[in-house]
């Protein structure tokens, strides 16, 4: 009984210490009022600069929540003391909600103005 408290206890613990996954992090809010005065094509270069930092925040928070999620497994099923090896990985989850947050903000301000995308 106590070893499966313990064991319960450790469970929790290592799980809540995981880099979540990029789809799982939300967007913080940017109000697109700080993109008004901006032109049409300075809008467009900042979102192509914040789809260029966003696919690099992903990636790394991918990689982030593969490591710890494999550390968790080794931690639960073999060696506890690989524990200690998570929240060593770097969790980009800050950075990548505010640039989620700056990339809807841009686009509503796009939309708002009536700009022009081309494919490129």
């Amino acid at each position: 009984m106590n070893k499966n408290i313990v064991r319960i206890g450790l469970t929790l613990l290592l799980v809540s210490g995981c880099a979540k996954t990029p789809d799982r992090i939300t967007a913080t809010y940017v109000s697109p009022a700080l993109f008004q005065e901006h032109s049409c094509t300075t809008l467009l270069a900042e979102r192509n600069r914040i789809v260029t930092e966003l696919d690099q925040l992903v990636e790394g928070q991918q990689k982030a929540s593969a490591t710890d999620a494999v550390a968790t497994g080794i931690a639960l099923v073999l060696f506890w003391p690989a524990a200690l090896t998570l929240g060593v990985t770097k969790d980009n989850a800050s950075a990548l909600s505010s640039a989620k947050g700056h990339y809807d903000a841009i686009s509503t301000a796009i939309q708002q103005k009536g700009c022009h995308i081309t494919a490129a």
